[in-house]
């Protein structure tokens, strides 16, 4: 039986691919949640004036990709400690949440942030909102697997960003197998 997990981590362009490419994610759609206008646009999110976070939704089977090992990967995309944006984007549409489905979603999430907060990896807080999963509208097809469809665009942009250097810098050891 799938599930659905749904992220904020900035820009929705670098955080498809991550995801996207793991065993048991059935699909990872760029949107929008968590605001008040329905059916929002890319610019009336960016405006600010919406309430909402660009953000990823993934169907993913627990049996395969259990959501432990999503938030693992989740934190590793993200900028924990920066509550007023992902890198270069700045303003609540990209600021980082992790949006619960369930009460074990919600205590898996509240768990994991926990432990990266008592971990040492970051010397500042941890400051990912924890939320309800609320409406979620998917983006305008141009979003969509992003770094597919223009992955020299992608590139530039997820080095450009700081994005790159600051999953380096903080999850190397993991991702170089140390």
């Amino acid at each position: 039986m799938n599930e659905k997990a749904t992220f904020a981590g900035g820009c929705f362009w670098c955080m498809v691919k991550p995801f996207d490419q793991q065993p048991g994610i059935k699909e990872v759609i760029s949107g929008y949640t968590g605001g008040t206008t329905e059916n929002p646009t890319y610019q009336e999110v960016c405006s600010e004036t919406t309430g909402h976070y660009e953000a990823v939704e993934i169907t993913f089977d627990p049996e395969i990709f259990p959501y432990e090992k999503l938030l693992k990967l989740y934190w590793m995309q993200v900028d924990p400690t920066d509550a007023g944006g992902q890198f270069f984007d700045r303003g609540q549409s990209y600021q980082p949440a992790i949006f619960y489905h369930n009460e074990d979603q919600k205590k898996q999430a509240e768990k994991s942030k926990q432990e990266l907060e008592t971990s040492g990896r970051f010397s500042k807080p941890i400051v990912v909102k924890i939320l309800p999963a609320a409406v979620f509208y998917p983006a305008e097809e141009y979003h969509q697997d992003y770094y597919k469809k223009n992955p020299a665009h992608y590139q530039g942009y997820h080095q450009g960003s700081g994005r790159a250097a600051h999953i380096q810098n903080h999850w190397g050891d993991l991702l170089n197998g140390k």
